[in-house]
């Protein structure tokens, strides 16, 4: 009836007129008119093509495509679908909507004047109701509505962005940030900040736009899809901890190649370096890639989003998309989803609503709806959630990446953590709880652009999150997380450890077990150890079942094997304890050992030069005697490998004057060896210091292009040396190449710079000891080409 009493009143342009100068455009703005000062500060007759299209496709759903909301994209589209519709129409030319599809027009918006307590907050919460209810009881209807905000905790949050808004912007190119805080315990969200300042100019006066300081401030980012990085990993481990892996599982952090259908994919940790075995929980407590991809493919890419849609995300549906890069922030999450998953971890295993709207009542006061607690639901088992809670808060297990005490931590108070940062930089994040209190932090620019090389989250995101933690936390009590139960498994490889290591002494010469007849010479160690990959113990469908019966039907294990082969060389293992010897050295017989008596000097006898002779009397079963070696308390003064082995003794000076032990040691052709001893009494005046020059050898020739070359010598009485000088000399003058004034150390080593010009040199050095003497070293030889 209203309908036809108004088609006889007015005219159809007359209605349409009223249409436009009464419907609703978002917040206040009511009408056309209003909409175009509102939002381009402007009439409505001034409205150009590109403003006029933008204000047009706003009346569909006023909240949703408002300019001064969250869904700014979603607006664009509709505004280029109404300009195609025009020009189809007739009304302007196709290159008239195209000329206006390229207005910035975003940026003509006039940022919106009035004072909103949680402006994002509160337009997702109008956002939601018109969903439910519709614009016009929103607008008009008279609705009295309760949220979950908690006043202080936003307060906190924007304040704990806008202390770190400067540095990010200026140091990391990070023009914005984003924070949701929620209770776990109950789903409620107590704080949302969707940008920096809701209310800041879009693009202030004086902006560069190569600094991205055009960010959208009425955009909410918790709201839209960014890539998470690392901080998707504890999905991950979740889901491998409820297949029957365990934080303790060895897995190795080496470079590996893993087959996909489509192409090799070869990932890097971030700091570019291998770890060897490392347990899950050392890798996820350091963010380690590799072997999150590993622990990613043992859990399985469909179980893995299995859980992450029961824990509540719900961006990660087109399965066909996500393959092992899941694990590294793949596939892309809202913060406010991402935030209460790890809610789930909080709260023992349980997920409960994300909840912002606690009761609703009508413009009579009639409740329309009401928010009851719940028990929630149990996604997570609780021995998982608490084996994560176990991992995030190890402060210890993530220090050697990451540092002690860094803002991942609360002072005297637990909390788990998690950073996350995606390729090139775009997104940081940090995600982190305590029992009841669970806090998301984005940092970046919302149009993907790239921060700066090294704006990780622990550097954009972590301030905030720690500052915004520190202060809702304060003055409440401290809470702990229950410790999960230990683990019970037969499987050495599910409780960290590897193949048990066996120590084995060999005879090189035999290649048998030693024997206590083999010389020490001839022993050499062999570490024989069993490593292999995980796949090689574990059924990876069935961790805590038989182990697999043909592991390389895997078609990950021969990579996944391969680089644990090479690691176990570096590290001197064979992996093949087949090669363990069983027979023992038959070749070192005590019958075959050497005789030998010292001939002199005569037992008891005086020696009165420190520079003395030595002879002996030896023979071998074997008939070849290789050398005889003379010590003098065990310190060895000469040596002799040529008949009859009569030596030359240089008797050091730390060796004092009274009776000592000379022994003499003969060694056949396979170092069987047997000794001699006599006592002597040693009355010499000390000789000057001695030098011994053990690089290069005597007699060493060398090219000049080889220069410069290395000398090291070395003397046993640096006690006595106040300075010493070394010197190359060929038919001139010597040249120095070093001195040292009051040296601490017996070893010398330098560099003889200089390029010599091709001949024979000698080295020596001149030494003056204690009592102001000098002396000159025994020189060696050798040789420039």
């Amino acid at each position: 009836a209203l309908s036809i009493q108004i088609e006889r009143k007015f005219s159809k342009d007359q209605i349409l007129k009223m249409y436009f100068n009464e419907i609703p455009y978002g917040s206040t703005a009511y009408g056309i008119q209003s909409a175009a000062q509102t939002y381009f500060g402007k009439n409505a007759e001034d409205l150009d093509l590109a403003e006029a299209a933008t204000l047009a496709a706003v009346p569909k759903a006023s909240t949703y495509y408002s300019p001064h909301g969250s869904h700014t994209d979603d607006l664009l589209d509709r505004q280029k679908y109404i300009l195609d519709s025009m020009a189809e129409e007739g009304y302007i030319t196709e290159e008239e909507a195209e000329e206006a599809k390229k207005i910035d027009i975003l940026s003509r918006v006039v940022a919106k004047k009035e004072s909103i307590t949680a402006p994002h907050f509160v337009m997702y919460v109008k956002e939601l109701l018109t969903e439910k209810y519709g614009e016009k009881i929103v607008e008009q209807g008279g609705l009295k509505v309760y949220t979950s905000l908690d006043f202080d905790k936003q307060k906190f949050a924007e304040e704990a962005i806008d202390e770190n808004a400067e540095k990010n912007s200026t140091k990391y190119n990070a023009w914005n940030a984003a924070l949701v805080a929620i209770d776990p315990k109950t789903g409620q969200v107590l704080a949302m900040v969707g940008s920096k300042d809701y209310f800041a100019d879009p693009e202030p006066e004086g902006c560069d736009p190569g600094k991205n300081c055009k960010f959208e401030p009425n955009v909410n980012v918790s709201l839209r899809l960014r890539q998470p990085g690392s901080s998707f990993k504890p999905i991950a481990y979740a889901t491998a901890f409820q297949k029957g892996f365990t934080p303790e599982t060895t897995l190795f952090d080496l470079v590996t190649t893993f087959k996909t259908d489509t192409k090799d994919y070869v990932p890097h940790n971030y700091d570019d370096k291998e770890h060897g075995p490392v347990s899950m929980r050392s890798a996820m407590a350091g963010s380690l890639n590799i072997p999150a991809v590993k622990t990613l493919y043992l859990a399985g890419i469909d179980n893995v989003l299995n859980l992450a849609q029961a824990m509540g995300y719900t961006t990660l549906n087109d399965r066909s998309r996500f393959g092992l890069s899941l694990v590294l922030g793949g596939g892309e999450v809202r913060l406010l989803e991402h935030t209460a998953a790890f809610g789930v971890f909080a709260a023992d295993g349980v997920l409960h609503d994300t909840t912002l709207i606690l009761k609703i009542e009508d413009a009579k006061g009639q409740v329309l709806e009401e928010w009851k607690e719940d028990k929630g639901k149990e996604v997570v088992s609780r021995q998982t959630a608490r084996q994560i809670q176990s991992v995030m808060s190890d402060d210890a297990a993530r220090s050697y990446i990451f540092g002690a005490g860094g803002p991942l931590t609360l002072p005297g108070r637990p909390v788990g953590a998690k950073t996350g940062t995606t390729n090139d930089w775009r997104d940081g994040w940090t995600m982190g709880y305590t029992p009841s209190l669970v806090a998301g932090v984005w940092a970046g620019n919302n149009d993907n652009k790239e921060m700066k090389r090294g704006a990780d989250g622990v550097f954009v995101a972590a301030p905030i999150w720690n500052s915004f933690m520190k202060k809702a936390l304060k003055d409440t009590p401290v809470e702990y997380f229950t410790a999960p139960e230990p683990t019970e498994t037969d499987k050495p490889i599910l409780k960290g450890e590897l193949g048990a290591e066996t120590v084995v002494k060999i005879d090189r010469i035999s290649g048998k077990l030693a024997t206590e007849n083999t010389p020490p010479t001839t022993i050499e160690e062999k570490k024989f150890r069993e490593v292999h990959t995980i796949l090689f113990y574990v059924n990876k469908e069935n961790p805590k079942g038989p182990p697999p019966e043909n592991p390389a039907s895997d078609p990950q294990f021969a990579n996944w094997e391969a680089p644990i082969a090479k690691w176990a060389e570096e590290q001197g293992y064979t992996i093949n304890t087949q090669e363990l010897p069983t027979g023992y050295d038959d070749i070192h017989l005590p019958q075959n050992k050497p005789t030998i008596s010292i001939t002199y000097p005569a037992p008891n006898g005086t020696i009165n030069s420190r520079e003395a002779t030595a002879s002996v009397t030896v023979s071998a079963p074997r008939g070849i005697i290789s050398r005889v070696e003379y010590f003098v308390d065990e310190q060895k003064v000469g040596m002799s490998n040529t008949a009859p082995f009569t030596a030359n003794l240089i008797i050091p000076n730390s060796i004092s004057n009274g009776f000592h032990t000379l022994r003499a040691t003969a060694y056949d052709d396979i170092d069987d060896f047997n000794s001699a001893e006599i006592n002597f009494n040693l009355l010499a005046e000390e000789l000057p210091p001695q030098i011994t020059f053990t690089a290069p050898r005597n007699g060493a020739s060398f090219y000049a292009s080889m220069f410069p070359l290395s000398v090291t010598a070395e003397t046993p009485d640096i006690a006595d040396i106040t300075e010493i000088s070394f010197y190359a000399k060929s038919s001139g003058e010597p040249e120095l190449l070093k001195t040292y004034s009051t040296p601490a150390e017996g070893i010398f080593t330098f560099r003889w710079s200089a390029t010599p010009t091709p001949g024979s040199y000698q080295l020596y050095s001149e030494v003056t000891d204690k009592s102001g003497s000098t002396s000159r070293s025994r020189p060696i030889s050798v040789t420039v080409l």
